[in-house]
């Protein structure tokens, strides 16, 4: 996912998608969506079949999902740590954040190696 907070719209990455069956290049959809390196490799293949393939298979997954499960993909920074806890102060925030999720492992909610990937992902966005 993109660190952009814009929120990404079903509808828009559905048409997107949908293009990419018809139109001579793949992948826009990828770059709306944050996932610039998938959006490299549809291009870079769209003189074969199989971008436009994945294009109308992404199509129809973007159609079938409900909105939260969409937003929760494509839209949120992370399952603990939802778009709309991220304030001004970033670095306050991830740090609440950081200690919330010590909680978590301290009671057992969660492991030390899902603890310390998520660590890593909110202070890579320091």
């Amino acid at each position: 996912m993109s660190d952009n907070t814009t929120p990404r719209n079903r509808q828009v990455a559905t048409i997107l998608a949908f293009a990419g069956i018809v139109i001579p290049v793949a992948g826009f959809h990828k770059f709306y969506l944050g996932q610039p390196l998938w959006g490299i490799v549809y291009l870079l293949l769209s003189w074969t079949p199989i971008p436009h393939i994945a294009s109308a298979i992404d199509a129809i997954w973007y159609l079938t999902q409900d909105s939260s499960r969409f937003d929760s993909n494509f839209n949120s920074t992370s399952s603990l740590l939802s778009a709309a806890t991220i304030s001004t102060h970033p670095m306050i925030t991830i740090a609440e954040s950081i200690r919330e999720l010590d909680k978590l492992r301290e009671d057992g909610l969660i492991s030390e190696y899902e603890f310390e990937q998520k660590r890593r992902q909110w202070l890579d966005r320091v």
